[in-house]
């Protein structure tokens, strides 16, 4: 039956209305597997002689057992950010006498086979060869050391199903866990209760009894039973037929009315932003992002490369204009033909989304005011960048959307998700960046700093005053691919 299942994904992948899209996708998802997959395997093998000579004297199985849960705890995340949840098109089985269980084994089972799986693999067995070839530990005590931190990665796996089925639908839920992670991780910084030294003294533990990697066994068939029950639980044909009663959201964004004659696209934004998943989720990224900064602003390897702060600025007072106008008008993929119908100026229609933008901007740069902690000349470059993105890059987003066709699912998780994403997605990210890194440089060259500070908001403003021709032209682009984008809209094929 598992056989059965395979071919019939197989035929699925070919068959799929956007096979050429996957198949490239593929094709560089495997590129990047083997570099990763290369760089996992020479860490595997320098890890003995990095832990000795980082600490000499000590045991490096028990410095990297010291380290195991800080390892576990970015597994975690960024599983939690980048794995998808296994899937397969259960319903057309419902009508066959094939056991449920029998289906939900194979989902399971076929996440094992996940390269986030295996990709451990070659750190953990490089690691253990060279510690038995050493002479540091014996061989049973090493394959007892692999069998049981393979098993805990494993269980990182399914616990990661848990938590994604639970809180992606509703990401508040995991402020309070992640308020504990946070005062933990304070404790252990602030040496008042080290919870990395105590997970490293159990792991330790295996080196005299390698018989209790049996105890990470149990645990990961526990949490593979716990996804069995649950899946179990929603295999059957009405399961999505009864919707759960939910309190309509009754917000009209009234306060819009004061902006004219783009209230009504403005509103309809506000909501598609409130009431959905995707676009919600790149306003809480947006203000996440706020704090790329700290990574470079506090590192002195970048104080003598002021052009790497023009990324920084551009990046986070723009965060919430590059997520959101890559896919415009794609938003509105359910509605656009409908729109496109009615007797409203494009103008109007793109003047919103401009509007936006331009408030998205304006607002995370003044909540980046506070990064003049570092200097006035950060605060001035931040403040040059908000104005370079307000005048060019968000009428150039505007511009690559004009060449969107792909609809969105906006229930979605914008997390390893490329629905909706084409070249102009790809090749936009690249003159929003470099260009104004480029200016900057030039200028300060030859010029100093203050004059490419100066220089990039004197673009940005006439880029501002020169909105109403940019408007005129952009109204162009999209009237003249008007057709071509409902066509696209329409195709729902993955």
């Amino acid at each position: 039956m598992f056989r059965r299942f395979l071919w019939l994904e197989w035929k699925s992948f070919f068959r799929s209305a956007s096979f050429g899209k996957s198949l490239g996708l593929k094709i560089l998802m495997i590129f990047l597997a083997l570099y990763f997959a290369v760089m996992f395997l020479l860490v595997g093998f320098g890890l003995y002689p990095i832990m000795k000579k980082l600490y000499p004297g000590e045991d490096p199985l028990e410095m990297v057992n010291r380290f195991a849960l800080a390892y576990f705890a970015l597994e975690f995340v960024m599983r939690f950010m980048l794995q998808t949840l296994p899937v397969m098109d259960i319903k057309p089985l419902m009508i066959f006498p094939i056991k449920k269980r029998k289906v939900v084994n194979y989902v399971l089972l076929k996440s094992l086979y996940s390269f986030y799986n295996i990709l451990p693999l070659l750190l953990i067995i490089p690691f253990g060869i060279i510690n038995i070839y050493k002479g540091a530990h014996g061989a049973a005590t090493m394959l007892g050391w692999m069998v049981a931190v393979y098993a805990m990665t494993l269980s990182v796996n399914f616990l990661n199903f848990i938590v994604k089925k639970r809180f992606t639908d509703n990401l508040k839920a995991l402020i309070p866990l992640i308020i504990l992670v946070v005062a933990l991780l304070l404790l252990d910084y602030f040496d008042i209760f080290s919870i990395t030294d105590h997970f490293g003294r159990l792991l330790n533990v295996l080196i005299e009894m390698p018989y209790l990697a049996i105890v990470p066994v149990v645990i990961l068939v526990g949490l593979y039973k716990w996804n069995q029950l649950n899946l179990e639980s929603k295999f059957y044909l009405d399961a999505g037929l009864k919707g759960k009663a939910k309190s309509v959201d009754t917000k009209d964004f009234g306060w819009t009315k004061k902006f004219g004659s783009i209230a009504p696209f403005l509103q309809l934004d506000l909501k598609m932003i409130w009431r959905n998943k995707r676009p919600k989720t790149t306003v809480y990224l947006a203000f996440i992002f706020l704090a790329y900064g700290l990574l470079f602003y506090t590192n002195d390897a970048y104080q003598n490369m002021p052009a790497f702060f023009v990324f920084v600025g551009i990046f986070t007072t723009g965060i919430f204009m590059i997520n959101f106008g890559q896919f415009v008008p794609s938003w509105d993929a359910g509605y656009y033909s409908m729109i496109m119908a009615q007797n409203i100026p494009m103008k109007q229609y793109l003047a919103s989304k401009l509007g936006l933008i331009t408030f998205s901007v304006v607002v995370l740069a003044i909540l980046s005011t506070p990064y003049a902690y570092f200097g006035y000349e950060i605060l001035l470059l931040n403040l040059a960048c908000a104005l370079y993105n307000m005048g060019v890059n968000a009428p150039l987003l505007l511009y690559a959307g004009s060449f969107n066709k792909k609809r969105i699912d906006l229930d979605k998780s914008p997390f390893m998700n490329y629905q909706g994403t084409g070249a102009s997605q790809w090749l936009v990210g690249l003159p929003l960046l470099l260009i104004p890194i480029f200016l900057f440089w030039l200028i300060h060259k030859f010029l100093g700093y203050e004059m490419g500070v100066g220089f990039l908001a004197v673009i940005g403003i006439i880029g501002l005053l020169t909105r109403p021709a940019i408007l005129k032209f952009l109204e162009t682009c999209y009237r003249k691919r008007k057709y071509a984008t409902i066509q696209g809209f329409k195709q729902k094929g993955e």
